[in-house]
């Protein structure tokens, strides 16, 4: 017997009643009819909290766990039809995935209100529309848990191998969209990102599922102390490699680079009127000794189709472009990159051809060099399915006033000094496979885009949050040239090295140190995938221990 206090007998263990979080996870697992999806609705919409600007990362310890629980009270009768016992599954994951992107993305119908007068009709379209494409990846994640689905450990990690096959197919499926992953939420500062130099931001997101979601298990279900203590090893593991890596020194070759963000107004952008005017505010910001007293600029850097005109066709502008900086012995070499328009084919007719394009100018105004990009969007630069959409009226939306042909290949920037820059124009930077590959062999990135279309919402935050994490991913220093921002440069672990801030117009003039080249090593993303599978071995394998010790 065990004496507790004033001398009254203290209850045993087996006899004190359920915690306050089983009492929780009970009453969530017999919620019914429209309150189930209510609750997870209203769940997956506050995740949204956990990405940029906001980075509060805890909300997943309260997002995750009401996901886990209601999906143990998803149960149908034993004669059900193999839809039946699913349907319950995918639709709780669909729900939740409404209320992220539904939340998290509303700031893409912005760009219906640039030239409100002919697209505010498509605003509750493009703003309800890109969610409802997204939430059944949700759905799908939620429906193979299903197939591991015990009453212990195992359901975490099936979860977790469910949203991280989930999450890498929306880097593809339907041209791709990979926004917000659930990883970038452990993610809001550098000391959380390096752990993607190993397992990229894939794996990251099978990792970042399961420590979110083990704390249901002291709500309900068996190995409490070993789910608890895998998810704080991770976490621990995590952090002290992300304080390790920021810990080594940076060395190698350093880059003068002068970043502009011009701010353009995007009403005037394609005005034929103001080209000159817009032309002359670029030169303006791009010319002048370093703002910093530093050494020359080697390289100068515009945002997306930020000349509005074809420069095949200004040879004056081209001119002006070599002219940015002053030659002479003894001064180092310089190059341009400027976001433009290229053409190709007989203006006027079914010949002629588009490409949103960088585009390399050197110290004499001639081109050396140009990257079309290869990743379009989706009724922003081209229509899907042209003929089709026609039939209704719909056109091209927010990019410009021409349709854009995909780039053929990428291909890399030689920079002052031999550097080899890999170039992504605008949100070509989110894809982590497709920035792996195409910076092999790169010894830096550089990002260019216009962003203006949104606003200042949480989008552009967003998206410099996308350029932060690649960069750390692969290891490699970037640059980043936005028209209304964020503009900036971060190192190769991702820290912000300077920036400007949303809507400001000026310049940033900095020396980047630029790593010596990494050997080859096996693709982050390889290893994340790596990763998303054997959470699906250690989930099939409690699911079987489970059943075995039923049995």
């Amino acid at each position: 017997m065990s004496v507790g206090v004033g001398g009254l007998e203290a209850p045993r263990a087996a006899d004190r009643g359920p915690s306050a979080l089983e009492r929780l996870a009970n009453s969530v697992i017999l919620l019914w009819g429209w309150r189930r999806y209510a609750l997870i609705f209203t769940a997956g919409a506050l995740f949204v909290l956990a990405q940029a600007p906001y980075d509060f990362f805890a909300v997943g310890f309260l997002s995750f766990p009401l996901l886990v629980w209601l999906l143990d009270g998803a149960v149908v009768g034993g004669n059900a039809s193999l839809w039946q016992r699913a349907r319950p599954f995918f639709a709780l994951g669909w729900w939740f995935g409404l209320g992220t992107f539904l939340f998290g993305l509303w700031w893409v119908g912005g760009a219906m209100l640039i030239e409100s007068e002919t697209y505010i009709w498509a605003l509750p379209i493009v703003a309800l529309g890109l969610p409802l494409l997204l939430a059944p990846f949700y759905g799908l994640a939620t429906l193979l848990a299903r197939l591991f689905w015990d009453e212990g450990l195992g359901r975490i990690f099936a979860l977790a191998f469910g949203f991280g096959l989930a999450e890498w197919l929306r880097n593809w499926v339907l041209t791709g969209f990979p926004w917000n992953p659930v990883g970038f939420a452990t993610m809001p500062v550098p000391l959380a990102m390096q752990s993607t130099y190993l397992i990229g931001t894939i794996g990251m997101n099978a990792a970042a599922v399961f420590v979110f979601a083990a704390p249901a298990l002291l709500g309900s279900g068996r190995h409490r102390r070993v789910g608890l203590a895998l998810a704080f090893l991770l976490v621990a593991a995590h952090l002290s490699y992300g304080a390790w890596r920021l810990d080594q020194p940076i060395e190698g070759t350093t880059l003068r680079t002068r970043i502009v963000q011009p701010s353009i107004d995007l009403t005037e952008k394609w005005d034929g009127e103001v080209r000159d005017r817009i032309f002359a505010t670029m030169l303006d910001l791009s010319k002048g000794p370093p703002d910093d007293r530093g050494a020359p600029i080697e390289l100068t850097l515009w945002p997306e189709t930020s000349v509005p005109f074809l420069l095949t066709e200004r040879p004056d502008a081209l001119s002006a472009l070599g002219k940015l900086e002053p030659a002479g012995e003894g001064l180092p070499d310089h190059l341009t990159l400027v976001g433009a328009v290229r053409a190709e084919g007989e203006m006027g007719t079914t010949d002629e051809r588009y490409y949103n394009a960088l585009v390399a100018v050197d110290r004499a105004g001639l081109i050396t060099g140009a990257m079309d990009k290869v990743h379009r969007v989706p009724f922003g630069e081209y229509i899907p399915f042209a003929s089709l959409f026609s039939l209704v009226g719909v056109e091209q939306i927010v990019a410009g006033p021409m349709t854009f042909e995909a780039g053929v290949q990428r291909h890399n920037f030689t920079l002052p000094g031999g550097l080899i820059a890999a170039p992504f124009i605008c949100y070509e930077i989110i894809f982590p496979e497709e920035v792996d590959a195409g910076s092999a062999g790169a010894d830096l990135l550089v990002n260019v885009t216009n962003d203006g279309w949104f606003g200042d919402t949480a989008g552009p935050y967003q998206h410099f949050r996308n350029f932060q994490i690649r960069a750390a991913e692969t290891g490699k220093p970037g640059l980043r040239s936005a028209n209304n921002g964020i503009s900036g440069a971060v190192d190769a672990r991702g820290r912000v090295a300077d920036a400007l801030a949303m809507n400001e117009r000026g310049r940033i003039d900095l020396s980047l140190t630029v790593p010596k080249r990494a050997e080859m090593r096996l693709s982050p993303s390889v290893v994340g995938l790596g990763v998303v599978a054997a959470c699906g071995v250690l989930a099939l394998a409690f699911t079987l221990l489970g059943r075995r010790r039923m049995n």
